[in-house]
């Protein structure tokens, strides 16, 4: 196998050890294309979150790729071998949540704003703002990450909304105020103090969330989007925090990312210019607690592989 995450290399003596006695695992250098090329000839297990087309062929005995994630969409399933299988993993939703919890508190409370003014020796007057306790919170998507985050939020005293695709979301059992369906969005930004956006992109929700929907969270309200990026039109937000149309605004997912490197901007917009944005790397998923649980759930599927048994969390299956 070969594992090319590059996340795990931290936990690579607790992984190797869960593995079956004969397994023989590679670990190519982050970013090394040529030396993940050369790993991957005689492999049967790639552990990875990107699979392109180009790997796939050079990996023609491919059984399994697993994603060390919850995205799969780096993955070019049907370069893939016939009948190879693709798995995720997810555990990212405990350090979401705290970071939700966080970065509501941050951007609502303006301590982003207070923090950038004393450094300049410069004390802002109080402003009063709510607590969060006193908001309602609504979410745009409530699978792991939105349900997670609303149990944290619950105990401050705040109040929820959510929308879904499905709609199939239990108000009276989630403690919600109400829950819909995306036709309900409008309300939903209407009503919100902040929004939690954790909702996949897909056809139907790219843009979802664009000027007028920006306008109807209005001047004091907070957008947290730790879903994916274009889930939120990107011309739109960047104009509506330089603007004050919605009061702030916390951004974990991107619209350019780099590519092999660390550098590089993540919009072409210059989000970092302003005061009432907190911007991190797509990192709030990035814990310690969610790759060693992830390490376990990939090394139980590998064993299940080689025991020939049914394997957990199949996403996809090359045909």
């Amino acid at each position: 196998m070969v594992v090319s995450d590059p996340h795990l290399p931290e936990f690579r003596e607790q992984f190797e050890a869960c593995l079956p006695s004969t397994t023989t695992v590679r670990w190519p250098a982050a970013g090394d294309h040529d030396a993940l090329l050369a790993a991957v000839g005689d492999a049967d297990v790639l552990v990875s979150g990107a699979c392109p087309a180009e790997v796939a062929a050079a990996a023609k005995g491919l059984r399994l790729v697993h994603s060390a994630g919850a995205g799969t969409d780096g993955i070019d399933v049907g370069a893939l071998p016939p009948g190879a299988l693709v798995a995720n993993t997810f555990h990212h939703e405990d350090a979401i949540a705290e970071y939700i919890v966080a970065s509501a508190v941050l951007v609502r409370r303006g301590f982003l704003h207070q923090d950038t003014a004393l450094r300049e020796g410069t004390w802002e007057p109080p402003a009063y703002s709510p607590l969060l306790g006193e908001a309602v919170v609504g979410f745009v998507g409530f699978g792991h990450i939105g349900s997670r985050a609303w149990q944290r939020l619950r105990a401050f005293g705040a109040r929820g909304v959510a929308v879904t695709r499905s709609g199939g979301v239990d108000a009276v059992a989630e403690r919600l105020l109400w829950a819909g369906t995306l036709d309900d969005l409008d309300t939903l930004m209407e009503t919100a103090d902040v929004v939690v956006v954790s909702a996949p992109l897909t056809e139907r929700t790219t843009g979802l969330i664009a000027a007028k929907e920006l306008a109807l969270l209005g001047e004091s309200g907070v957008l947290i989007n730790v879903g994916r990026g274009p889930v939120v039109d990107e011309d739109a937000l960047y104009a509506a925090l330089r603007d004050g149309v919605i009061g702030g605004a916390a951004l974990d997912v991107w619209y350019d990312y780099p590519s092999g490197s660390r550098t590089g901007q993540p919009s072409r917009h210059p989000f970092g210019s302003l005061p009432n944005v907190l911007m991190t790397p797509h990192s709030s998923g990035l814990s310690r607690h969610t790759f060693v649980r992830r390490s376990d759930d990939i090394t139980a599927n590998i064993r299940r592989l080689a025991l020939g048994r049914s394997l957990d969390n199949i996403v996809a299956v090359a045909r």
